[in-house]
């Protein structure tokens, strides 16, 4: 392994803003242009029975499948929130085999459900373990959720293991990076290249930072945040990627 092309996004349960529409087919042509190695996606539906009766174009599959199809090989999907009509979480779309899936539920509170997402991928006889996370809106559930990830990494991961973080953090006060580098050592890919997180949210003009790929073990390339042409109509958040090498 020399090279890896990581990407993130809240696909936003495959509905564009406001939901006016499905939009999977668009998303999964958009994903694949980004041509990434490994893809983490948050707000992924993994069954809805009412979508599947009101909308002709929706996918029969769970949305990681429908979106992984025959361009990544392996993907795992981690359950987070239940109801009545389905489910939906996190999931990690790969070209390289995933050895291993842990979904750890990271909730702070009953009335929003998020998790975890861990994920062993092997890439040329090498290990690399990869996190697909996504936070919550308030900052006393953000910092739970901060502290179960920090502890998570300290006790399940090598300290020498590569390490890749992404998801939608909620960081809306951009506290979560210093943390971050401070207890697990990970860097956000922007803060490296361009000296601070990208700005991700909403995706039509781009003001919050939420929405983050953090690394450890790899240095960086290039990193872009995807807006406007074919991707203005799609989710609410920006698509994120960058270009990984690993050291």
């Amino acid at each position: 392994m020399t090279t890896l092309k990581i990407a993130t996004y809240n696909i936003h349960k495959g509905f564009s803003q406001f939901n006016r529409r499905v939009v999977l087919h668009e998303l999964r042509e958009r994903l694949r242009e980004l041509d990434a190695d490994i893809v983490f996606l948050q707000e992924v539906q993994g069954e809805h029975a009412g979508h599947v009766q009101r909308h002709a174009d929706y996918p029969a599959e769970p949305q990681h499948e429908f979106l992984a199809d025959e361009f990544w090989a392996h993907h795992a999907y981690g359950m987070n929130a239940v109801y009545d009509e389905g489910h939906h979480g996190n999931a990690v779309l790969s070209r390289f085999p995933i050895l291993q899936a842990f979904n750890k539920d990271v909730s702070a509170h009953r009335f929003e459900s998020r998790g975890l997402l861990h994920c062993e991928v092997e890439i040329g006889g090498q290990l690399v373990h990869c996190l697909c996370a996504h936070f919550g809106l308030f900052a006393k559930g953000q910092r739970a959720q901060m502290r179960a990830l920090v502890e998570y990494v300290l006790n399940d991961i090598p300290k020498d293991a590569p390490l890749v973080i992404a998801g939608d953090f909620n960081d809306w006060r951009n506290q979560l990076s210093r943390a971050l580098a401070k207890e697990i050592g990970v860097q956000d890919v922007f803060g490296l290249q361009e000296g601070k997180p990208a700005r991700s949210f909403p995706s039509r003009i781009p003001v919050f930072r939420l929405d983050r790929i953090y690394v450890r073990g790899f240095s960086v390339q290039y990193c872009d945040v995807h807006i406007g042409g074919k991707w203005r109509r799609l989710s609410d958040h920006a698509a994120l990627s960058a270009q990984l090498e690993r050291i």
